[in-house]
């Protein structure tokens, strides 16, 4: 691997990593909607809103980095 390889292979790492990090901050908040700690549109649209955090929380952790690394690998991994 040259200087360039290591470096977009390093960037493509902290991409995955921060999506999977912003996922679990999207859950977190929507659990604290749901749970009623946070009041945004009032009780029954956070609950809604909520969950609709937590669904996309859960795809930014399982399903997007996976989309990400498929897409990156190079074509001799394939």
């Amino acid at each position: 691997m040259t200087n360039d390889d290591d470096v977009q292979a390093r960037n493509r790492y902290f991409v995955i990593s921060a999506t999977r990090l912003i996922g679990t901050v999207l859950v977190m908040a929507g659990f604290i909607l749901i749970a009623g700690k946070w009041e945004l549109l009032g009780a029954d649209v956070d609950r809604i809103v909520g969950v609709a955090l937590v669904l996309m929380g859960l795809a930014d952790i399982a399903i997007v980095p996976r989309i990400l690394a498929r897409r990156w690998k190079s074509p001799t991994e394939r």
